[in-house]
């Protein structure tokens, strides 16, 4: 399903997810001004990357994993955390894992592939 961005729509984020079979999928779903909401479902590592603005994830279901040059936070569903920009950062899961991603719509990521 494809978002339609600047119209009002409904969309059922738990039935978005469920639809995906894949380890890893990040994709956009709407935005919101300038910024973008992804919907992420992950059960892997990602590599270790920046961005150029702050982002924000906010755990749906499982247990994400963020790892961070100093530290590993560990959020379950309904815990949020805010990366500013700059730092270098990877989320992983262990088990099937839904965040939402909230940040700048022309984000990149930039680090290790």
């Amino acid at each position: 399903m494809q978002a339609a961005f600047g119209q009002l729509q409904k969309l059922d984020v738990n039935e978005l997810a469920a639809a995906v079979s894949e380890k890893w999928k990040n994709w956009e779903i709407t935005r919101v001004n300038d910024h973008c909401v992804r919907l992420a479902v992950l059960q892997r590592d990602f590599h270790w990357h920046q961005h150029h603005s702050d982002e924000t994830l906010l755990v749906m279901q499982g247990r994400l994993y963020v790892d961070l040059p100093d530290r590993t936070e560990s959020l379950t569903p309904g815990q949020l955390i805010t990366i500013p920009k700059g730092v270098r950062h990877r989320t992983r899961a262990q088990e099937r894992t839904v965040n939402l991603c909230f940040e700048a719509a022309d984000t990149k990521a930039i680090g290790d592939s």
